[in-house]
């Protein structure tokens, strides 16, 4: 029986070639393009979630108000995570973790390698897996490292390097206890190729063990019958005792527990509390994957109620020769299942071929795992689920013709202002608007903010860190680098000046209250020629130089925001006080961008070199009348004449810049992307339909020619009830495209204004699609014979 039901399918399949390769192909692009969503879906739905303690697992946050805004963030100090292990039953593990990029040299290679410093309960909270060693003991070891397969790899060619010798920044020899496969990418330890104890991070004098430092993370292990709120309730004032008589105010200080199970998706913080962040973004994407399938399920149910008339009489000879609806729905139901399923492996062939490039495009490193028997049964159930939703309404519809009306040839279509047929054309075409007008205006969003005024020249400038032995020698590598005709000027920092060095609070100064202290600043350092070298236009005052003034080691410069912050009417020669220490005014710079292009501006201190924390960056301004390669391989020889044992590795300012607007560029390919597949499987069916209308109105069309018509003017007849559904569509999607983009807007300060320009680019775009998909079939219909047109009915 079933055997007969495909034979009869494919026939039927084989019958309608046209119809057949339209929602074939309608149907593969459509199911690849949700398979690929599904995937990346997937990928952001068990990030940090596949531990098998993660329901157990919690990072602890801290809260508090500041300058009046309450506010959370994920540091914590050192002294933490061994109180509450100690004091609070229902906790039953904790580690603390820091993550470094650290010189590591052996087997004669020398490598900057990313990683971490961590207790050595930390892989009894994190199941990684261990391809050499133990989670027992490889951190328990003061002189053990725990490195990855690829880091072994890198090192010495081999994974079999348990025992090896690894040294780390030219100074402490550690071995290898244990070797890990390489972690996973949807964890927020990917990056980490190397694992070193805690006891060595404090044996370095690194850490500070102030309450008052909130510098690293504290991971938490919560017994398997503890309850998190009661555990909240317990901790909430943990840091707040310690902070009494430290701190001004610590009544609004507190801790809490962030679930792992969030880390990824819940990141956005609104009024000081950890809400949707990412998972918005997942959760359009899901809708996105769904409306493509459904637009390609659409196209099928569009096509097979078009061609009803066509199938009327098979129905009615089926029904007389005594055939049931039943095996009717049966067989109509094996049509689309069996399309699906050869659409299915066109998919297949389509996703394995594209899934490089999405990868590529997402920074993902999604794989399709054809040896697990849950793939297929997934991909089975999928494509059997896509068959039965393209199917059923079909099946149904065709199978409940009347076999009397349909053998006298009374059943013919009726024309009408609306049906489901145009319903669906104008969801159709309302997805695919609502899709063009996002594309455009994220990407609208990411030029605004790319053109914004940086405030800081860019260009030859690059930076790098002063590793090794540089930082002993800074003085003669300044003098030599100056020298060399390859860098014009230079200046040691805290950081990278595209990126957020430190915060500071706690400032005083000449007028400041109580509430002031509350008041964030960034803080970046210098220890000479900071305008100079970064381009930076100072407003007044002048620049920090600790060699021309030694004084400097405790000046400050401000930017403009931080005048207007301070409230300072005459800010040259104030003192303001922090770190424990005055320092005083000698400089405003005008405001540059620091941390992110998409928000306002904050107050920023830049510092001389006396602070508590060490300047172990410095940022370069290579000469520009020279070859960019010319002035690298300068300063790289004298980089390696100082600090022979490390690699001289360095970043341009504007690739460091540009990389800020990478999510927001992801984001807004992936949505091009999608929009551009959605509006070819909506191309494909309305191809189909403008056919199937041209054909059931060739007579019409013949008679119009006859009576005079002109080719435009039957082109015209048969656009113009597409370009209404178009219109009712725009109508519909404008506002939900509105609201959606506004919404997404909301997370940048710095954002651009939805002007009438996206929605008339986007009729025009719907225009164009919609007469070019449809104008081909009806200057056909429009160019044939009217002899013929007339005959052929």
């Amino acid at each position: 029986m079933i055997s007969n039901y495909l034979k009869i399918a494919w026939r039927n399949l084989i019958r309608a070639k046209e119809y057949t390769f339209i929602n074939g192909v309608g149907l593969a692009v459509g199911m690849a393009a949700s398979v690929l969503i599904f995937l990346w879906v997937q990928s952001e739905l068990t990030y940090d979630r596949f531990y098998p303690k993660t329901d157990r697992l919690f990072q602890v946050y801290n809260q508090d108000v500041f300058s009046g805004e309450p506010t959370v963030w994920g540091s914590t100090p050192i002294p933490l995570a061994p109180e509450l292990k100690a004091n609070y039953p229902d906790i039953e593990n904790t580690a603390r973790y820091i993550s470094p990029t650290l010189l590591l040299s052996a087997n004669e290679k020398h490598l900057n390698i990313h990683g971490a410093f961590a207790d050595s309960t930390f892989f009894h909270l994190f199941d990684f897996p261990f391809l050499s060693g133990s989670a027992d003991y490889s951190l328990s070891q003061n002189n053990g490292i725990v490195i990855t397969r690829s880091l072994a790899m890198k090192l010495y060619g081999t994974t079999d390097a348990i025992g090896k010798t690894i040294q780390v920044e030219h100074r402490d020899n550690f071995s290898i206890s244990g070797i890990l496969e390489d972690l996973p990418n949807n964890t927020q330890f990917a990056d980490a190729e190397y694992f070193l104890p805690w006891s060595y991070f404090q044996a370095l004098g690194w850490g500070s063990d102030e309450w008052t430092s909130n510098n690293y993370v504290t991971y938490v292990l919560l017994r398997e019958d503890a309850q998190v709120d009661r555990v909240n309730a317990k901790i909430r004032y943990v840091t707040a005792a310690h902070l009494k008589g430290v701190l001004d105010d610590v009544s609004q200080r507190a801790i809490f527990l962030h679930p792992a199970s969030k880390w990824h998706l819940y990141s956005k913080i609104e009024n000081g509390k950890l809400v949707e962040g990412r998972i918005a973004t997942v959760r359009l994407f899901g809708i996105i994957a769904a409306f493509i399938l459904l637009i390609a399920c659409v196209n099928f149910v569009n096509l097979s109620t078009a061609r009803s008339e066509k199938r009327a009489k098979e129905v009615g000879i089926r029904k007389v020769a005594g055939a049931q609806k039943f095996s009717l729905v049966i067989q109509f139901i094996s049509e689309s299942v069996l399309l699906t399923f050869i659409s299915g492996l066109l998919a297949g062939l389509l996703v394995w071929a594209s899934l490089p490039a999405f990868n590529n495009l997402t920074a993902k490193q999604l794989t399709l795992d054809i040896g697990s028997g849950y793939f297929w049964v997934v991909a089975v159930g999928f494509v059997l689920f896509t068959g039965l939703l393209a199917g059923s309404y079909p099946a149904f519809f065709l199978s409940s013709f009347q076999p009397v009306k349909v053998m006298k040839g009374a059943y013919r279509e009726a024309r009408s202002v609306f049906s489901p047929r145009k319903g669906l054309v104008v969801l159709q075409f309302t997805f695919a608007i609502v899709l063009i007008i996002s594309t455009l205006i994220i990407r609208q969003q990411v030029r605004y903010a790319q053109s914004r005024e940086r405030g800081y020249d860019q260009s030859n400038l690059i930076y790098t860190t002063l590793g090794g032995d540089l930082e002993k020698h800074y003085g003669t590598l300044r003098q030599e680098l100056l020298s060399n005709g390859a860098v014009v000027s230079m200046t040691k920092s805290l950081g990278p000046i595209t990126g957020l060095n430190t915060r500071q609070w706690g400032v005083a100064w000449p007028g400041s209250t109580k509430k002031d202290k509350d008041i964030e600043f960034d803080l970046f350092g210098t220890d000479a020629d900071f305008l100079k070298t970064t381009g930076a236009r100072l407003l007044a005052g002048r620049d920090i130089d600790v060699g021309k003034y030694p004084s400097d080691s405790t000046a400050i410069l401000l930017n403009e925001t931080a005048v207007k912050t301070m409230r300072m009417e005459v800010p040259i020669g104030t003192t303001v006080h922090f770190q424990d220490q005055d320092w005083h005014v000698v400089g405003v710079v005008q405001d540059f961008i620091f941390d992110s292009p998409y928000q306002a501006i904050k107050p920023v201190i830049i510092e001389g070199p006396s602070g508590s924390l060490p300047h172990q960056w410095v940022t370069l301004r290579l000469d520009s009348r020279n070859a960019t390669t010319e002035n690298l391989a300068a300063v790289e020889q004298i980089f390696k004449k100082r600090n022979p044992g490390s690699p001289f590795e360095y970043t341009f300012v504007d690739d460091s810049y540009n990389a800020k607007f990478a999510e927001e560029q992801r984001i807004g390919s992936l949505t091009g992307l999608f929009t551009g597949l959605t509006i070819f499987i909506a191309c494909l069916g309305l191809f189909g339909l403008a056919a199937h209308t041209a054909q059931q109105r060739t007579k019409e069309i013949g008679i119009r020619k006859v009576l005079g018509a002109t080719v435009g003017s039957v082109v015209q007849l048969l656009t113009k009830e597409f370009m209404a559904l178009m219109f009712i569509a725009f109508a519909v999607a404008t506002p939900i495209g509105w609201y959606a983009m506004e919404e997404w807007l909301t997370d940048y300060e710095y954002r651009v204004s939805i002007g009438g320009g996206v929605f008339l680019l986007t009729l025009l775009v719907a225009t164009l699609i919609v007469v070019l998909t449809v104008s081909f079939q009806a200057v056909k219909a429009a160019l044939m014979n009217p002899v013929k047109s007339l005959r052929s009915e």
